[in-house]
């Protein structure tokens, strides 16, 4: 699947929840399914700065593509972290740097977050192109 085509499916899930509490708790399941994340990678260099939660955010190198891999401490957190690894997760870091994010302002997340939530979620985008660009 595309990078284009992921985050129109992702627009067109978010679009079956009218109310936002019904999105947030589809976050949680998105939270709840991420893979098992090893304890020994919760390591502080792991640890997206700028979050209220805790966040780790593991990056490895395969073909050519980022693979991330993630945990977070708060239910919520693990949601919106699980949401950006399911779009960028398997990308080249040129798909990753050239996107805009914008599929994160259509489904509404910026604009339904706490102050401090959304903070985490800019960290987490920051962090997401830091390491694109330190593998390009």
């Amino acid at each position: 699947m595309t990078l284009q085509e992921r985050k129109e499916q992702i627009i067109d899930d978010f679009s079956l929840y009218d109310e936002w509490l019904d999105k947030y708790e589809y976050l949680i399941e998105l939270g709840k399914a991420l893979p098992p994340y090893p304890e020994e990678k919760k390591t502080d260099d792991r640890l997206i700065k700028g979050c209220q939660s805790r966040v780790w955010l593991d990056t490895q190198v395969e073909s050519g593509a980022l693979v991330f891999t993630a945990d977070s401490d708060a239910v919520i957190t693990r949601g919106i972290i699980s949401l950006l690894i399911s779009v960028y997760s398997g990308r080249t870091p040129a798909e990753i740097l050239s996107d805009d994010f914008a599929f994160l302002d259509a489904i509404g997340l910026r604009q339904n977050l706490s102050p401090t939530r959304a903070n985490g979620l800019v960290s987490m985008i920051e962090t997401i192109r830091k390491k694109a660009q330190e593998n390009v």
